[in-house]
């Protein structure tokens, strides 16, 4: 199982216009073969104050891939290139962690 979380930082006032396009590519994704999990997060309200947010311009994405294998599938594909080229333009800093269990 491979996981990743991808921190999106969005250009200011502009998550919302990727959170769109995001949920637009979801179904896509959803459909890929090994994709376990695919989830936009942000910060929960009313949490506490232990909670580190992320801010109103970010957001996170989880995800769960069966394998690196569908993971390198779901990087290539054809609806992530349309939607990165969608979204380019409003995003500041995106940062792409990998990862596998401990």
């Amino acid at each position: 199982m491979i996981q990743v979380v991808a921190v999106i930082t969005a250009k200011p006032g502009q998550r919302a216009h990727i959170l769109e396009a995001f949920r637009a590519n979801t179904p896509a994704v959803h459909a890929e073969v090994g994709c376990v999990e695919y989830t936009a997060v942000i910060d929960a309200l009313g949490i506490g104050s232990f909670q580190a947010k992320i801010g109103d311009d970010t957001f996170m994405v989880i995800e769960k891939w069966e394998s690196a294998e569908a993971l390198a599938a779901h990087a290539k594909s054809p609806h992530m290139a349309a939607y990165g080229a969608k979204t380019k333009e409003f995003i500041a800093n995106r940062a792409v962690h990998v990862l596998s269990a401990a």
